[in-house]
């Protein structure tokens, strides 16, 4: 009786692992039959999924029905538990139910509750797909090792450094270079660096690299990163509000760290970030520099923003901002 709960914000990843399910249970000869898809987020079909589950499979392979944006752990009606809870006992032997949904499980349900008994006993599973925060460069390293291990191949860890800084957090770009550097490099073999480079290109650009850039007091750097987010359509005042949020982040941690407090969910609270393990990664970033450099950056920024309502070109509100004020 085996449920299969996948979540998390990778959407391409969940998507993968479904489809793993489905090729590793289903025979191809009967998926007409036996294969449903069904959409969660109509109760009809919710409905319909718990019945189908209970239903046998018809010739050889297993019974596999999918039910995306399943309501089942998050925000579930009454309706839905109560079907949910009178029927787990009741599906099918080899009948696979995969419920997929892109919210964490509501640990307070009595749905959720349930699935993870059945799982303690065996009879369901919990896979969980997070994306890592685009400050996360750990988190987008490992994210490149587990997709690579996900698809069987072999990646050095200079190649997973070098596809982190090129891709960052896009799990479905990245599954797709995967495979087109598998292709390159030839069966069995390892993906290098050297690979990465000649396939995939350089650091990806963010305003978070854009501030990066201007806290180690690299204006042309910044720059130029402002340049490669205008050229790919990103608005000039999206990127000020961007680099505004990160800064006054730095500057709330380095005040109240100067004001002798280092209880990271104190700061947390304070500065409103909603994460305190990113707290930790900003006192790295910010180690050595005082409350006046920024300060002084969100000075010129409110130049460039200035500049911009004003109508000046973006590329050159940028330039005027971030060189003349720091030359000043």
């Amino acid at each position: 009786m085996p449920i299969h709960l996948l979540w998390g914000d990778d959407e391409a990843a969940r998507q993968r692992a479904g489809e793993a399910l489905v090729e590793q249970l289903l025979d191809p000869s009967w998926a007409a039959i036996n294969l449903s898809r069904l959409d969660g987020q109509d109760t009809a079909q919710a409905l319909r999924a718990l019945e189908e589950a209970r239903t046998p499979p018809f010739g050889s392979g297993a019974r596999v029905v999918i039910v995306q944006r399943s309501p089942f752990c998050n925000q579930c009606p009454a309706e839905l538990a109560e079907a949910l809870e009178a029927n787990v006992g009741l599906i099918a032997e080899n009948c696979h139910l995969i419920l997929i949904n892109p919210a964490k499980p509501d640990a307070r349900l009595r749905t959720t509750k349930t699935l993870q008994k059945l799982a303690k006993a065996g009879q369901a599973t919990e896979q969980g797909f997070s994306l890592p925060a685009v400050w996360d460069g750990a988190g987008q390293v490992d994210l490149v090792v587990r997709t690579a291990k996900g698809l069987a191949l072999s990646l050095e860890p200079a190649a997973a450094q070098a596809l982190a800084s090129a891709i960052g957090s896009d799990s479905a770009r990245l599954a797709s270079e995967l495979e087109k550097l598998a292709l390159f490099v030839g069966p069995g073999q390892a993906i290098g660096a050297a690979a990465v480079e000649a396939l995939v290109g350089g650091q990806s650009t963010s305003s978070l690299a854009v501030g990066d850039a201007l806290l180690a007091s690299r204006p042309a750097d910044a720059i130029a990163l402002v340049d490669a987010l205008l050229a790919a359509g990103e608005p000039a005042l999206r990127i000020v509000a961007s680099l505004s949020s990160q800064i006054r982040g730095w500057l709330w941690v380095a005040l109240m760290e100067q004001a002798g407090e280092h209880d990271a969910g104190v700061i947390a609270k304070a500065a409103g970030i909603g994460n305190p393990k990113r707290i930790y990664v900003m006192r790295k970033q910010i180690r050595g520099k005082g409350p006046g450099l920024m300060l002084r950056l969100l000075g010129e920024l409110l130049e460039v923003e200035a500049a911009l309502k004003r109508g000046t070109d973006a590329a050159e509100a940028f330039r005027d901002g971030f060189l003349l004020s720091g030359a000043a």
